[in-house]
């Protein structure tokens, strides 16, 4: 059996319960083939707002159960907005003596790492200090935002670099990480699917009901963080325009983040309020009901890597508008789909009003990949990175810290 050590600050925790769905299900699917525990920090200022607002703490241990894997959640400490080319330090700083600790205990294998800078710069000083080969996924933003954070740069490079392995979500990002001098051998596209079980085609009529909206007229839907990345803002204006022609519709937007407030007060400067419903988060299990509700998804993103939302709108078969981005030209064919310039409101707008006027009767989505097949790909790079290690390493060297036979 391989022992996996999965670590990213992208996990659900007692603080965020819902972040990251995507990765809560590939460590599911990982713990079903192969043993895996999880370490994901939480940032003391998430924490600090979680224990203002809810005035309840973590468990004194710091660990927590979910879905049977074992995870446990050090406190992240670092100076917010301040020192950002020193946050791989202080991330390593801040798990170090969890991630020795759980070495110790668990002997890993290989390390599972999610997310550039700061977790894989420190997961590749911690695992290769342990002996361990470090796997390193990147989702987007890590790697396609840097000139909005050029003192990620030097670090994220240094990370994707010294690791045994990278796996992009797309081959647009893979692109880019080859830009970075990171050896083609150790690059992967590993595309992310959906969860079948939850996300397939229903019932509009039944959706809507369930979900209390009404049964008749349009209505589009929105899912991610608030966040300037995201674009919403750009929707808003697309929908603020496409009101004052008169074209009638709604928007439900799920999800939560800091500019909520302000996307809020936008809604309300353009007269939008009865039109656009800021609904917060949702469980995972509840998006599939807003995703056959909708007559449209919408992704207006600046910058994307693979979105989940687009793969699992498209396994529900919801037609969507997203800009072309990162990786959604690839997967553009999945659905009944179409692209737009990023940033550009009315071309937004317009794409908008001739899908929703014009739909693409004769279109058949395509298969939507499983989340399992992700798993299994993923376990057979990590497997590949294991024997390299081996055979690359100084005679004796790997075995001594490892406990894989296959």
């Amino acid at each position: 059996m391989m022992r996996i050590l999965f670590m990213t600050n992208l996990y659900p925790s007692p603080v965020d319960p819902y972040l990251a769905p995507f990765n809560r299900q590939l460590v599911q699917h990982l713990a079903s083939v192969h043993p895996i525990s999880v370490i994901a920090p939480i940032p003391w200022t998430d924490e600090v707002k979680h224990r203002l607002r809810r005035g309840s703490r973590i468990p004194g241990d710091r660990r927590v159960e979910l879905d049977g894997v074992g995870a446990v959640h050090p406190r992240f400490y670092y100076p917010p907005r301040m020192l950002r080319s020193w946050y791989g330090r202080f991330f390593q700083a801040s798990v170090g003596r969890t991630f020795r600790r759980v070495v110790a205990q668990f002997r890993p294998d290989v390390v599972h790492v999610a997310w550039a800078y700061p977790d894989a710069w420190a997961a590749v000083r911690l695992g290769h200090e342990a002996g361990l080969p470090v796997l390193v996924k990147v989702l987007g933003s890590d790697v396609r935002a840097l000139d909005m954070f050029p003192a990620r740069r030097a670090g994220t490079i240094e990370a994707l670099r010294n690791a045994d392995g990278v796996v992009a979500v797309s081959n647009e990002l893979a692109a880019r990480i080859s830009e970075f001098g990171v050896a083609p051998e150790k690059i992967r596209v590993i595309y992310d699917g959906v969860n079948p079980e939850l996300f397939f085609p229903g019932s509009k009529t039944e959706a809507r009901t369930r979900l209390g909206l009404p049964v008749d007229g349009l209505q589009f839907l929105f899912v991610g963080n608030l966040l300037h990345v995201k674009g919403v803002d750009v929707l808003l204006t697309a929908c603020d325009l496409l009101y004052r022609t008169g074209f009638r519709f709604k928007l439900n937007v799920i999800g939560k983040g800091p500019l909520r407030g302000r996307l809020e007060a936008q809604a309300e400067t353009c007269n939008l309020t009865d039109v656009v419903r800021f609904i917060g988060q949702v469980p995972q299990q509840d998006l599939p009901h807003w995703y056959r509700a909708a007559d449209l998804f919408l992704l207006p993103s600046r910058s994307e890597g693979l979105p989940n939302v687009l793969l699992e709108a498209s396994a529900c078969h919801t037609p969507w508008v997203a800009t072309s981005v990162g990786g959604n030209p690839e997967i553009a064919h999945l659905g009944m789909s179409r692209l737009v310039r990023p940033d550009n409101s009315r071309e937004l707008a317009a794409a908008i009003r001739d899908q929703s006027e014009n739909p693409p009767s004769d279109a058949k989505p395509s298969f939507v990949r499983s989340r399992l097949e992700t798993a299994l790909e993923t376990i057979a790079f990590l497997e590949h990175i294991i024997a390299h290690r081996r055979q690359s390493a100084p005679k004796g060297q790997f075995a001594a810290s490892s406990n894989y036979s296959r």
